[in-house]
């Protein structure tokens, strides 16, 4: 069998950072590790072809050369998922999908004409698929209620992948998150049990990393890294050693729920293990919003207290933010903003809230008959899918503005210079190189805030400071600089979008208001 394995092209997002990799002469953020952990699943006797849609294009002789394509997308994909799927029919391919988004709404993905869906997750589904195409099936629906045991997934096949031309490669830890927050879909996905690899598991992924000679960022894409913190423990614990004797090679991120800051002992351990950033969903300053969505877990300490502790521990904070929770009381996108400048948060990964497939929240709006329009995704310039509790217009308005002011180029230096001053600025000992890549980055940033924008001033104050008193950071702040790059022009895009959105909303109910008055007459 000849498989063409596919990665569709990820549209502009608040996680693209276009803008930052073009400077860098980058291609993507990261590479798809549910797509290269599935070529590894598949039989050995195959032969496989590796596409990133967002670094290269497949080519009309990778079409011809292929028996089957596998697809895997998540929902911000969609529409190049589509695309694919057509593409391989009208060539007469058969065509195989997988992933999140189609795991989530596998009809979306029969009606563009897929033949083999293979959903969950694909240690259980892969060998059933496997089986009915020995069968000679032309066809099929794979899908399993069990959740597999990790410690039984195969290594990740990073040999496919052109390491250069990525910002950091990707790992998983764990599966599963302990909380149940009503509009999010990892517990449907994934379960509420965080089932984890082993130490050993991991750091035979890490050496492959090292031994092909990666040197950059490694991001541990469990979607909550200290879901299972006994065993997060001893991992860490494992991980230091390993990290300390090869002069720690790597920069490493996760995500983690906010109670983090409730263990010392986690924090210092993640530290001393290389981690130097942490995406926490933080969603809203309003208690009332998180115990309305059942994020209870963030109402136990003061938000700020627990952020400022997670950072002066020497953790930079990346968050979730989102606007349009049921009877949220104006000004929301103030507050918001209000809560990112008091933090300091340099990112904040701001959105309004969407309803997503088979979510706690999609079956209660459903309920209500409140959806009003199909899909949900996380892409910022998106409007709600759902009727909120006050008006769309208002939340949509409030969010272009508090987005707008985030990422100012002024604000956003100023708070990333906060917050790197909070940091606690222990770094391991390290010899990773500094490449081209870094260097054509931190150019352009030098170019840009520190010549060309008023913040030069500002830019180059900070930076003395930054090297004076927190030297072994500067690493860190300039590419956080580098990333602001992305935030400053996507802000232009959001706003864009969301005004069209809002004008056409606009239109319609003013076109349902005539013809409800032609109907009265």
């Amino acid at each position: 069998m000849k498989a063409l394995l596919l990665w569709p092209i990820m549209p502009p997002s608040f996680w693209s950072y276009q803008e930052t990799l073009n400077l860098a002469s980058l291609r993507s953020t990261n590479p798809p590790l549910g797509l290269i952990t599935v070529a590894a699943m598949l039989p050995e006797t195959w032969e496989l072809r590796f596409v990133d849609r967002n670094v290269r294009l497949e080519t009309e002789a990778d079409w011809a050369w292929c028996d089957l394509v596998i697809i895997s997308a998540m929902i911000v994909q969609k529409q190049d998922f589509r695309a694919l799927i057509q593409k391989g029919l009208t060539l007469g391919k058969k065509v195989a999908v997988g992933g999140p988004f189609p795991t989530s709404v596998p009809k979306f993905a029969l009606e563009a004409g897929a033949h083999y869906l293979i959903l969950d997750e694909g240690e259980c589904t892969i060998p059933l698929f496997l089986e009915a195409l020995s069968r000679g099936e032309e066809q099929g629906i794979f899908r399993s209620t069990e959740k597999p045991d990790v410690t039984q997934t195969p290594m990740p096949r990073f040999d496919l992948l052109d390491l250069d031309v990525y910002l950091a490669m990707t790992v998983q830890f764990s599966r599963g998150c302990p909380f149940q927050c009503e509009f999010c879909d990892i517990i449907n996905l994934y379960g509420r049990k965080p089932r984890t690899k082993t130490p050993e598991q991991m750091l035979a992924e890490f050496e492959v990393l090292y031994q092909l000679g990666w040197h950059r960022y490694v991001f541990v894409v469990d979607d909550n890294f200290i879901g299972n913190k006994r065993n997060a423990k001893v991992f860490l614990r494992a991980l230091i050693p390993w990290m300390e004797a090869r002069n720690y090679p790597f920069i490493l991120l996760t995500e983690a729920s906010l109670n983090l800051a409730e263990d010392d002992e986690l924090i210092e351990l993640m530290v001393k293990a290389g981690f130097t950033i942490v995406f926490m969903g933080i969603e809203t300053p309003d208690t009332d919003s998180l115990v309305g969505i059942h994020k209870l877990q963030n109402t136990r300490c003061s938000l700020v207290d627990s952020c400022h502790k997670i950072t002066n521990a020497g953790l930079q904070i990346m968050s979730g933010f989102i606007m349009g929770f049921d009877n949220e009381r104006p000004g929301a996108g103030a507050r918001i903003r209000e809560f990112i400048e008091e933090t300091g948060i340099p990112q904040g990964q701001f959105s309004l809230l969407q309803a997503l497939q088979n979510t706690a929240m999609w079956n209660r709006l459903q309920q209500e008959g409140r959806l009003v329009d199909g899909l949900g995704t996380f892409h910022q310039g998106a409007i709600m899918n759902f009727a909120p509790t006050r008006s769309v217009e208002e939340i949509t308005e409030e969010y272009i503005d508090a987005f707008w002011q985030i990422y100012e180029p002024m604000p956003y230096l100023k708070r990333t210079f906060r917050h790197f001053m909070m940091m606690n600025d222990w770094r391991g000992k390290t010899k990773r190189p500094i490449t081209l890549k870094e260097l054509r980055l931190f150019t352009a940033v030098c170019w840009r805030q520190g010549v060309l924008r008023s913040t030069w001033l500002r830019f180059w104050w900070q930076l003395l400071v930054i090297a004076l008193s927190k030297r072994r950071l500067v690493y860190d702040y300039m590419t956080t600089l580098g990333i602001g790059e992305h935030f400053f022009n996507y802000r232009y895009v959001v706003k864009a979008q969301l005004l069209a959105q809002l004008e056409a909303l606009k239109q319609t109910q003013q076109e349902e208001t005539s013809h409800q008055l032609s109907a009265v007459r």
